[in-house]
Parts: structure tokens; sequence; C-alpha cells
């Protein structure tokens, strides 16, 4: 990670009460830029089950709220040097929901083989020792 910064999320009242249930996922979310705004995309925040008829789709983007520099900052380092805006965790903060956004470069395809490998390792190595 070369670099991080806290933004707001743009969240309906639904999606707020199941956030502070703890049912959200960030596993396949990352942020986008689109018409000089960041949206958080693929973030699944699930359906409160208390809510009335009209509810929020869990997949829907989400748009950040950044001040204006910042976003050019980003903007520009993401696209000169080819790196991807990450979601690093979700909280709340004086009531309001904030996303810890991270600027990463992406893994190389050589790095995930052997990620893959010490992870397989590392599998197998907990597998032995259980056995016993």
């Amino acid at each position: 990670m070369l670099e991080h910064l806290e933004c707001g999320v743009v969240l309906v009242g639904s999606e707020v009460k199941s956030l502070r249930l703890g049912h959200m996922s960030l596993d396949e979310a990352y942020g986008r830029m689109q018409n000089g705004e960041v949206y958080l995309v693929g973030c699944n925040i699930e359906e409160y089950r208390n809510a009335t008829h009209e509810q929020h789709e869990p997949k829907r983007w989400r748009k950040l709220l950044m001040h204006r520099r910042e976003i050019t900052r980003f903007a520009a380092r993401a696209y000169e040097k080819n790196l991807t805006l990450v979601p690093l965790k979700m909280y709340f903060k004086e009531g309001k929901a904030k996303v810890l956004l991270g600027l990463c470069r992406g893994k190389k395809t050589y790095d995930k083989r052997e990620s893959l490998k010490k992870k397989t390792a590392q599998r197998d190595m907990d597998r032995a020792l259980r056995g016993r």
C-alpha cells in the first residue's frame, strides 16, 4: 500500500442499520473514479431485515465523499502508475460511516503463484499437526 485516506460514504437508512450490525463485506470491493467522483463498487451490505418494503440494493455503487484536491491527487497517481483504490476497512467515526481507502499496486502473476505455494504449504503443515 502506497498511501491511504479516510473518506465518507453516502448511505441510505437501511444500509446504516445493517452496517451497524456488521452485515457487510469488502471482499470484492474497489474504488472507481467516474465523472470526477469516486465510487465504492462491489461492496456488499446486506438488506436490513426489519426495514420496510423499500430495501436497498446490496451491491449498488456508493459515492465516496472526498475533497476535490484529494480526488485529483488520487486520480493522477492511480492513472500514471496503474494503481488501484482498495477499501481497507469500513467503520463509524462520530456517528458517520467512513471508509479507509488505500492506493495499492496489484500482484503480478509470479507473486500470486508464490503466495499460493506458501498458503498450500501452511495448510499441509496444519493438517499434519492436527493428524497427530
